[in-house]
């Protein structure tokens, strides 16, 4: 690739236009965008023009969004008609949807008449639907056909299908009945039809479901393609890996950066502007800090039992960073077996019983800690006074209490989100940390006030 990027520089350089295009030929559209990453945008405007349509339409899905958005601007009207017209229905239809109503006008009205009306067919599904992710590009055959006939539709259409290894057997009316895997065409009888080697037994998606459900059925199944039918059973398109690999990986990128106390990016980090940054982060930080205030509120209200036994308060980052911890744990854990399928809303109950347990046993582990922690150093010097097992005993009690209630919050929440149709991912362990913060204290000081009341207290 060296020796190649270095003759194209030469030729850019020349101004060889011809021999340009001739040796640009011969790339694949990932090599063509490898070469396009390191150069100026002058010359990437300059590359990209002198590609054929089809090899500029594959380039152009390995490019990043920012360069993507820059050659869009950048390019004539006519090669930017021809590039749009050579791109697979699914991957335009991704394209457009994340452009602003204007451009995708100006866009659409560039297509012939059936590319533009499969464009805002496409793009009139709702957002996270399968009908946004789904391709016409698919070899069809009616039960009726032989399986000389079905061969050459193959010879003549095959290299339009994104994915030729599986064929949808349709009845008159479009209706799916079943599917061929390729491999039954070569060992067919000869003179035999479709009727007698279709595989009536097929998984569809619907246009309508939400695009998670497509997800889960390529997991379970393992396919590198799905047929998409309407509520009739006609055959409208098909879904392919690649579509769902991309899908897939996006909602990773959201959800973990949700986790993480952050709106989701609409672009990658360092393609991001600076102000759009500052607003996606922002907003959360803002909301947590609002809720710290109570930490302080909470404080403020127990400030006399802090002044009588100053101790206290030493151990108040160990009661605050464990509850939060073990909140974060749980939230955490609970949302990516949602994600996975793993956990359901109705299992709630399971849920609660397991992470209960889990909070008592694991705070029960941090409370002997603690407690031979106070025991040790009251034991061996005066730093803690003469009351020095009560103060143990209170932290013993208090790290189960707060780690408990860690999580059981941390577990509930995203499970209760889920059941108000909100995102999970928003019960984010900031979030929960947050909240059992302001728990925590509470119950630190009430178990302080029950053990140490005629004491210290």
């Amino acid at each position: 690739m060296n020796d190649s990027s270095s003759t194209v520089s030469s030729l850019i350089h020349r101004k060889d236009v011809q021999s340009l295009k001739e040796v640009l030929s011969t790339f694949s559209g990932f090599e063509v965008a490898e070469l396009l990453a390191n150069k100026t945008e002058e010359n990437q405007v300059f590359i990209f023009s002198l590609l054929e349509p089809h090899l500029a339409a594959e380039t152009f899905e390995y490019l990043s969004l920012k360069t993507q958005k820059m050659i869009l601007d950048s390019l004539p009207s006519p090669l930017l008609a021809s590039m749009l017209t050579e791109m697979s229905p699914d991957d335009r239809t991704a394209l457009l949807e994340d452009l602003p109503r204007t451009t995708v006008d100006e866009y659409i009205k560039l297509l012939p008449n059936k590319e533009r009306t499969l464009a805002l067919t496409l793009l009139g599904y709702p957002e996270e639907s399968v009908g946004r992710l789904m391709t016409t590009d698919y070899i069809a055959v009616k039960m009726t056909w032989t399986i000389e006939r079905v061969l050459e539709q193959i010879r003549e259409y095959g290299h339009y299908s994104e994915a030729v290894n599986v064929l949808y057997a349709i009845d008159e009316k479009d209706a799916l009945i079943g599917e061929i895997q390729i491999q039954e065409l070569f060992f067919a009888p000869k003179g035999s039809n479709v009727s007698q080697i279709v595989d009536y037994k097929f998984i569809a998606l619907q246009d309508m479901d939400k695009a998670q459900e497509a997800i889960d059925l390529f997991k379970l199944h393992d396919r590198v393609a799905l047929p998409v039918v309407d509520e009739e059973g006609i055959l409208l398109g098909i879904v392919t890996i690649d579509d769902i690999l991309r899908l897939s990986s996006q909602k990773n990128t959201e959800t973990l950066q949700k986790v993480g106390g952050s709106e989701a990016l609409d672009e990658p980090y360092m393609e991001t502007p600076f102000f759009e940054l500052i607003k996606k982060r922002a907003r959360w930080l803002v909301l947590l800090f609002a809720g710290e205030m109570l930490t302080a509120s909470a404080m403020a209200f127990f400030e006399a039992e802090i002044a009588q036994a100053v101790v206290l308060a030493l151990f108040l980052p160990l009661i605050i960073s464990s509850g939060g911890n073990a909140g974060s744990q749980s939230s955490t854990l609970i949302i990516r077996a949602m994600a996975l399928d793993e956990i359901k809303t109705a299992d709630w109950w399971k849920v609660m019983k397991r992470e209960a347990s889990t909070g008592l046993f694991l705070g029960f582990i941090l409370g002997v800690i603690g407690f031979f922690r106070v025991a040790i150093w009251g034991t061996a010097s005066s730093i803690y006074g003469e009351h020095w097992f009560l103060i143990a005993a209170t932290l013993f009690f208090s790290l189960i209490g707060v780690v408990f209630w860690g999580s059981f919050t941390g577990s509930m929440l995203p499970l209760i989100l889920k059941k108000l149709n909100a995102d999970p991912a928003t019960s984010s362990a900031p979030l929960v940390a947050t909240l059992v913060d302001v728990t925590g204290i509470v119950i630190y000081f009430l178990i302080a006030m029950f053990f140490l009341r005629g004491s210290l207290l």
